[in-house]
């Protein structure tokens, strides 16, 4: 039934392109107009390689003097490339090819917030092609840099934040062999909340829940000496993540939060101020979470997320059979009272 639905939208884009009183131009316009459409919130990967097609035939058709139609078209399915489920490396060295040639085109016309859209999608394709060890990261930081000199936190607060996030990223994905591994941790905790000054829970809820859920990741994993005081930071910024990110409106990044929640309550002691005293009542609080999150892998079919964390919650139930009985201080299975 998916299928027919997408094929019945590719033949209804067709003979609209088909339609003699269009000029090609118009025709042009058209089908890249229905490709965007298909390529929006996709419910399968068929939608995006049909948006593929159309975005090749309105290429084909467009007139080889409209050079900013044409360029949007190039840069519309280097988009849809970068989107492409099991692409790969092919696909994306298509999309920055695309986005490359895009960038230039946009500086020549003078279309500074087309030309930004553009860095930031060839930071992210060269972002992937970099965990593929088939570009360098510090390409992609460099293409983010041009790209927030027009996105701005002012005009372009959604944009700011998703830049920033994405900086964020390519920071803590470099090496962290060198002597500048630490400035690298503390750069991209930085820009995490420099994107959440200009971001808030209401108006900008999902790129809030991503920020809050990155930089608690950035925290719990930073080198540092101050173990315990980023853990508590990242709990909080967990916590402010699952105020958007809830099992009933976005189960998969909820099941994703409270695993990584339970990661950092797994090495959290109950009582900071006592370390001494075990842990007992977080890694109860992580197994449980742990327990949720296999069952909604397990529901939404992700079988090895599933399997992986099934293997974690043996080894909390192993801990806990030799962890020490926690005192008596009200703590016993609960998350401690400093959360939000």
């Amino acid at each position: 039934m998916r299928q027919s639905r997408v094929d019945e939208e590719v033949r209804a884009a067709l003979a609209a392109a088909d339609d003699p009183s269009a000029s090609p131009q118009d025709r042009a316009e058209m089908l890249m107009e229905i490709a965007m459409g298909l390529q929006q919130l996709p419910e399968s990967p068929d939608q995006i390689e049909a948006a593929i097609d159309l975005y090749e035939r309105a290429g084909a058709i467009c007139p080889s003097d409209e050079y900013l139609l044409s360029t949007r078209i190039a840069a519309r399915r280097a988009t849809a490339l970068l989107a492409l489920p099991n692409g790969g490396a092919d696909a994306l060295e298509r999309a920055r090819t695309e986005l490359e040639k895009a960038t230039r085109h946009f500086a020549d016309l003078d279309r500074p917030e087309e030309l930004a859209e553009a860095e930031l999608n060839l930071g992210l394709t060269i972002h992937n092609l970099a965990g593929l060890n088939r570009a360098r990261i510090t390409d992609a930081i460099s293409a983010y840099q041009r790209a927030v000199r027009t996105f701005d936190r002012v005009r372009f607060p959604k944009e700011f934040a998703i830049l920033q996030n994405n900086l964020a990223t390519a920071f803590l994905s470099m090496p962290f062999t060198d002597s500048r591994a630490k400035m690298r941790e503390a750069l991209a905790v930085q820009a995490f909340e420099e994107g959440l000054k200009i971001v808030n829970l209401i108006d900008h809820p999902t790129e809030y829940a991503m920020l809050q859920n990155n930089l608690g990741n950035a925290l719990q994993y930073a080198s540092s000496s101050h173990v315990v005081e980023n853990n508590l930071r990242a709990l909080e910024a967990y916590d402010e993540a699952l105020k958007v990110r809830t099992r009933a409106a976005m189960p998969l990044e909820y099941a994703n939060t409270i695993a990584n929640k339970a990661n950092c309550l797994w090495n959290l002691p109950d009582d900071p101020a006592d370390p001494g005293n075990g842990n007992r009542a977080n890694l109860t609080a992580a197994r449980e979470y742990y327990r949720e999150c296999r069952e909604i892998f397990m529901g939404s079919g992700e079988a090895d997320k599933a399997r992986i964390v099934a293997e974690v919650c043996e080894q909390i139930d192993r801990e806990l059979l030799s962890a020490p009985a926690a005192k008596s201080d009200g703590l016993s299975g609960s998350v401690q009272p400093h959360l939000n």
